[in-house]
């Protein structure tokens, strides 16, 4: 679990976060959506612990990260699996050596124990036999999911995710978005998507807060977003939805 309580984040004179508190839970898909410029990008990377935020705090599993010893912060970011948005990987090594990396930063185990382990992770995300492959060789697609499992590869217990689907395709959106629900479940990690593609709210949506101008809008699930009377989240969504099919036509 990662609690986050009365966060306010501010880049010089201008207030990013206010005041946002709330729960993310583990063995489920927590989203936060919210329009470009609304803070949600940088609502995340404060929870991750690559922002300090002035005022509030953020808690794993009742452990403040603020309090932490810088020790005690290493031994927390073991814990930490991150995709990024354009998926981040080295482009000067192969697959398999981009996933073992978290394994020779943060384990002791020896060569064999690591490459079973890249193995499986490939095999996971079903990309089994691609080890020797640099990442220009790979499509989009075939990159965050490497992304991924680079990211599980140490078997984190908190799953970042900044925008998974940004510049795919529909059908390959559909299948990662599938991909970090199962694993999320599988492995009962605390998993925060961010992301404004209402296909993936609507698809894993299993708690969502909304965010607008910085502060928490609403919260709810997939089930409950299209009912909302929230009028900031119905713009949001309509919106969303009616550029979602712009791109499509053209």
């Amino acid at each position: 679990m990662i609690k986050v309580s009365h966060i306010s984040k501010y880049f010089g004179e201008r207030k990013i976060l206010n005041n946002i508190d709330t729960v993310f839970m583990p063995g489920k898909c927590n989203l936060i959506i919210g329009q470009s410029g609304s803070g949600k990008t940088v609502l995340l990377r404060t929870i991750a612990g690559l922002y300090q935020p002035e005022e509030g705090f953020v808690s794993y599993d009742e452990r403040v990260f603020s309090n932490m010893t810088r020790e005690q912060k290493v031994e927390l970011r073991k814990d930490i699996g991150f995709i990024f948005q354009e998926g981040a990987l080295f482009d000067s090594m192969c697959v398999e050596e981009n996933i073992m990396f978290p394994l020779r930063m943060f384990t002791r185990q020896k060569r064999k124990e690591r490459l079973e382990r890249v193995n499986y992770c490939l095999e996971r995300v079903n990309l089994k036999g691609v080890n020797k492959m640099f990442p220009s060789e790979l499509s989009g697609g075939m990159r965050k999911r490497v992304a991924i499992a680079r990211a599980i590869a140490a078997q984190p217990k908190y799953l970042f995710c900044d925008e998974p689907n940004s510049g795919l395709d529909p059908i390959t959106s559909i299948l990662i978005d599938k991909l970090i629900m199962d694993i999320t479940h599988e492995f009962n990690m605390t998993t925060i998507v961010n992301t404004h593609d209402m296909n993936s709210v609507m698809e894993i949506g299993e708690n969502i807060i909304f965010i607008n101008k910085g502060e928490l809008c609403w919260q709810g699930n997939s089930n409950n977003i299209l009912s909302s009377d929230n009028k900031h989240l119905n713009d949001f969504v309509f919106c969303s939805a009616l550029t979602k099919k712009i791109k499509e036509k053209g």
